[in-house]
């Protein structure tokens, strides 16, 4: 876990990717009878942020204390060791099992040494009430005061590992859904296919002659203020980028979705229990140096704190949020003509989808998220593909993931335009987000009192709606009646006309 900068109160700003802290994570409507398969096998693997602890600090032992605990089913773990193992191995994850285990199996032996010294502790503590002849008063004093020093020390060395243990498990992923195929990316399935390729009578350009042509977009002046892969939008780019953002919060806000502009700079914990672990050289997360905080790679991050450390009502389930947000991503390793121009950018404007519901239902909201994705960029025009993508693309708060990748005249190849993730409760547990069923509390007998349902962790999803630089991407090779590229103001008003803005 590296170690985060005490806040600063300078108000300078200086960004860089972060440390490595952990190993790499990165980055319908139908009700089924019962709960949906494998959901045993996930509620062990995520972390409830149940304290918040002091900035991350390395002990006299080495013993690094976590900012946050995680409320992980170690026993469950345990007893389920070959199906966690494997998805740990499909799933390409550097977490470690074994120590985890091994850590946990000490943790277990400690606390019942110190249970037992507690016990005597008491045994002790009880015979002194008596009456005691002063030597035996003082022999109980002398075996107490040693019973206490010994209790002090075993304590110190059950919170150490336990921290340890700690850091370890939240190293390893969500299970996994038993229907996504396990390999590297070429192994994820297709779900769907709408549309053909766009066929032209004239050689095609690709975005950035586009761009240039119409003065659109300019990186050469962004280059020189704020670095490459960075860039300034022109004249109707401009518009159609504002067409786009307000027609995708008005399609979604029409599903019940309840619009929101968020932070931009959250704090690292925050991004760390959304399960956005930074990998070393390449981290996609940009800090803020001399504080715990960091710009967002997505608004799912902001949003999914909303409801941090809270116990919603059954009621108000499922929650949906439609958020509008710029996101900033190093894009460490990213590099060559597939990357260049709007493709990959470090920043950009999003709108982002995320739900919350109930845990039987988290399955049935993952199809409606896609089915809303593939609605918008249908009624685009878009050509594209959906696809289940496989364990080895699966970042580690995913328990299943669609991707929808568009054809781009200008690249030759399909890219990514937008994903949906089922998170199940991976998220939640570690931002603890809980909700108390509706079921009739039980009254006991004896004395009367209510007991209520006990509470359980909510389902978290999220999606895509809009990724404005990649459809502005797909947009710009969509006039196909003319030789060369026709004026980007038709464009704009074939876009109006389909979504009836004015």
């Amino acid at each position: 876990m590296a170690t985060i900068p005490i806040p600063s109160s300078s108000s300078r700003f200086i960004f860089r990717p972060r440390p490595k802290t952990l190993n790499p994570a990165l980055f319908s409507r139908h009700t089924p009878p019962k709960a949906p398969p494998f959901s045993v096998l996930i509620r062990a693997l995520s972390a409830q942020a149940v304290a918040a602890a002091p900035a991350a600090e390395i002990s006299d032992n080495q013993v690094v204390k976590p900012q946050w605990k995680a409320a992980i089913d170690f026993k469950w773990i345990r007893d389920n060791k070959e199906a966690v193992a494997a998805n740990i191995k499909n799933r390409n994850s550097n977490a470690n099992l074994e120590i985890v285990l091994g850590l946990y199996d000490k943790m277990l032996n400690l606390q019942k040494e110190v249970e037992r010294l507690r016990g005597e502790r008491n045994n002790v503590a009880n015979k002194m009430k008596g009456k005691l002849e002063p030597s035996e008063r003082q022999k109980l004093v002398e075996e107490g005061k040693n019973l206490k020093e010994a209790l002090t020390t075993l304590e110190e060395d059950l919170i150490n590992l336990r921290d340890e243990l700690q850091l370890e498990a939240q190293c390893i992923p969500n299970m996994t859904h038993p229907d996504v195929p396990i390999g590297g990316e070429d192994s994820s399935k297709l779900r769907n296919m709408v549309g053909s390729p766009l066929s032209f009578n004239f050689p095609v350009k690709d975005h950035l002659q586009i761009g240039k042509d119409l003065d659109l977009f300019d990186f050469d002046s962004a280059a020189e203020v704020s670095g490459s892969k960075f860039y300034y939008l022109k004249n109707e780019a401009v518009m159609l980028e504002m067409a786009l953002v307000n027609w995708t919060l008005t399609q979604v806000r029409k599903k019940g979705f309840t619009p929101l502009t968020t932070p931009e700079i959250v704090r690292s914990s925050v991004v760390e229990k959304c399960g956005f672990q930074p990998r070393g050289e390449n981290t996609q997360v940009y800090s803020i140096e001399d504080t715990d905080q960091c710009l967002i790679g997505t608004a799912e991050i902001p949003v999914g704190g909303i409801h941090m450390d809270s116990i919603v009502s059954e009621s108000s389930l499922p929650i949906k949020y439609v958020a509008f947000s710029h996101c900033f991503r190093t894009e460490a390793g990213a590099a060559g003509t597939a990357t260049r121009g709007l493709y990959r950018v470090h920043q950009f404007s999003k709108v982002e989808m995320f739900i919350l519901c109930k845990q039987e239902e988290s399955d049935m909201y993952h199809e409606e998220l896609i089915k809303i994705e593939e609605d918008l960029f249908s009624s685009l025009g878009l050509h594209y593909k959906t696809l289940d993508m496989a364990t080895g693309d699966l970042g580690a708060p995913a328990y299943r993931k669609f991707d929808v990748e568009a054809w781009m005249p200008g690249l030759e190849r399909y890219g990514e335009i937008s994903s949906a993730s089922n998170c199940t409760d991976y998220q939640s547990r570690r931002l603890g987000i809980r909700y108390r069923p509706l079921e009739s509390p039980s009254t006991t007998s004896k004395k009367g009192k209510t007991n209520q349902a006990a509470t359980k962790f909510v389902h978290t999803l999220n999606a895509t709606a809009c990724a404005v630089p990649r459809l502005l991407l797909y947009i710009l090779n969509l006039d196909k009646k003319k030789e060369g590229i026709g004026p980007m103001e038709k464009a704009i008003a074939r876009f109006h006309s389909r979504t009836c803005l004015t």
